[in-house]
């Protein structure tokens, strides 16, 4: 059971998350906001509480890596990085500027703290194994996070890397999976029938953990649980509703990349306030 401190203190964090996505787009730009809101709550959890990371050092071999697969979604990352240190409070309102730290896909050369560029669907989860593997073979216990969106299992690629990453046991690799039932054009359902997943992935050789992605000790429970896994690879299927936080947003398609008005920009704000 988690600390009731913890999860007030990571609840305020994931909020503060929230605030800095709806400010990155504001009301003249358009943006990933509802699947960076998705995963607002999972990357306060990782960043603020679990991941061993040094700020002032993105380059520590010793840390853990964090990989967005579903990189459009990078806004929520930069939310955590601006506010730990590792990219300037200016960048908050420069995404998608020429030269910015913030581009609409995350880019490791331009922004520290980035691991691989990302946004290609279907290449990040296999990027993750292969930075476990290396991890492993360096003799290093870092761990590899790795946060893959629902749509993005449309990708085969997605599921090659679930096939190596249970042959090889790699068993440093945690996987979220952003479970919101939404991509760009409406529900993944009818793009693409991909249920039953908890099923799906145990099958492909993964202890699967299932949670409601915005309740903060069930995240925290479910990381505890990972880390105790051995052998396998982990995925936790999260439960989300896409663009949770703000009202307008939630369970609507069109926020997956869209813009908002002046009014909704204000309202967002007051609902995060």
């Amino acid at each position: 059971m988690a600390d009731p401190k913890l999860v007030a203190e990571l609840e305020e964090k994931a909020k503060m998350i929230r605030r800095n996505i709806v400010e990155m787009i504001g009301d003249t730009r358009r943006g990933h906001l509802g699947g960076s809101l998705s995963i607002a709550d999972i990357v306060a959890v990782l960043y603020y509480h679990t991941m061993r990371l040094r700020p002032g050092d993105p380059s520590w071999e010793d840390r853990d890596r964090f990989l967005l697969s579903k990189g459009h979604a990078a806004l929520a990352q930069y939310a955590a990085l601006i506010d730990l240190g590792y990219i300037p409070k200016e960048e908050l309102y420069k995404l998608k500027d020429l030269g910015s730290m913030t581009q609409g896909h995350p880019d490791m050369r331009k922004t520290p703290g980035i691991e691989a560029g990302t946004g290609s669907l279907g290449q990040g989860l296999s990027v993750a194994v292969g930075m476990a593997l290396g991890l492993r073979l360096a003799g290093k216990d870092s761990k590899v996070y790795v946060i893959v969106g629902d749509g993005e299992l449309n990708e085969g690629q997605i599921w090659e890397a679930a096939m190596a990453a249970a042959h090889y046991e790699v068993d440093n690799l945690v996987a979220f999976l952003d479970y919101n039932g939404l991509q760009a054009t409406g529900c993944c359902a009818e793009t693409m029938r991909t249920e039953p997943l908890p099923e799906k992935w145990a099958a492909f050789g993964w202890h699967v953990i299932n949670i409601d992605g915005h309740d903060i000790g069930q995240i925290l429970d479910a990381l505890d649980e990972a880390a105790a896994v051995r052998e396998k690879p982990v995925m936790i299927v999260a439960k989300t509703v896409k663009g949770k936080g703000v009202s307008f947003a939630e369970n609507v398609a069109g926020f997956h990349h869209g813009e908002m008005t002046t009014e909704q920009y204000k309202q967002a704000l007051a609902e995060l306030a």
